[in-house]
C-alpha cells in the first residue's frame, strides 16, 4: 500500500492530467451521443407525426397494409387501362374530309365526303352530293382502308387524308 501511495504522490500531476483527459474524452463522446440521439428523435417524430398513442410497430404494419391496398388498386387500374386501350383501338380515330363540286355548273363546293376510320382502318365513308334539284347522301363500309363498293376519287382522297391524319383540305 505504501508503494501505491508513493506512486500517487510522485505522479499525482500526471494522474490528474490523465483523469482530466479521460473526462474530456468521455464528455466529447457524451455530446456526440446526445447529438445523434436528438437527430434520431427528430426522425422518429417525423415518422409518427400526427399519430397519437401508437407504437412504431403498429404504424409500420398499418403502412404496410395501406401499401398492399395501393398495389391492388394500381393493378386494377392497369387492367382497366388495358381494357380501355383495347376498346379504343376499335373507336373512330381517323377522320378525313373533302369538299368538292359534284357538278360543273354548281359552285361553293357543297358536296362532301368524310371518312371515319378506327385504328385498323375499318369504318365507313359518308358522302353527300348536292345538286340544284336534289341532294343525295349515302355511306359505304370500309375494311382495311378499302371498300367492296366502287369509290369515287373524292372518297378515295377522304380515306387517304384520314389515314395520313389530314382532317381537312380543300380539293383542287
Amino acid at each position: 500500500m505504501n508503494q501505491v501511495r508513493e506512486l500517487i504522490e510522485i505522479y499525482n500531476t500526471e494522474i490528474v492530467l490523465g483523469l482530466l483527459v479521460a473526462f474530456l474524452v468521455l464528455l466529447a463522446l457524451y455530446l456526440i451521443t446526445e447529438i445523434r440521439l436528438s437527430k434520431l428523435k427528430e426522425r422518429y417524430n417525423k415518422l409518427v407525426q400526427g399519430v397519437d398513442g401508437i407504437n412504431i410497430e403498429d404504424l409500420l404494419i398499418k403502412n404496410g397494409e395501406e401499401i398492399d391496398d395501393l398495389r391492388d388498386d394500381v393493378r386494377k387500374l392497369n387492367k382497366e387501362l388495358d381494357s380501355t386501350n383495347t376498346k379504343l383501338t376499335f373507336a373512330i380515330q381517323k377522320v378525313g374530309f373533302i369538299r368538292y363540286n359534284a357538278f360543273a355548273d354548281m359552285g361553293s363546293e357543297l358536296s362532301f365526303s368524310i371518312a371515319f376510320l378506327d385504328n385498323f382502318l375499318n369504318g365507313f365513308i359518308f358522302t353527300s352530293i348536292y345538286g340544284r334539284e336534289q341532294s343525295t347522301c349515302y355511306a359505304k363500309p370500309i375494311k382495311n382502308g378499302k371498300s367492296v363498293y366502287p369509290l369515287s376519287t373524292e372518297e378515295m382522297q377522304a380515306i387517304d387524308r384520314a389515314i395520313k391524319g389530314e382532317t381537312y383540305a380543300k380539293s383542287i
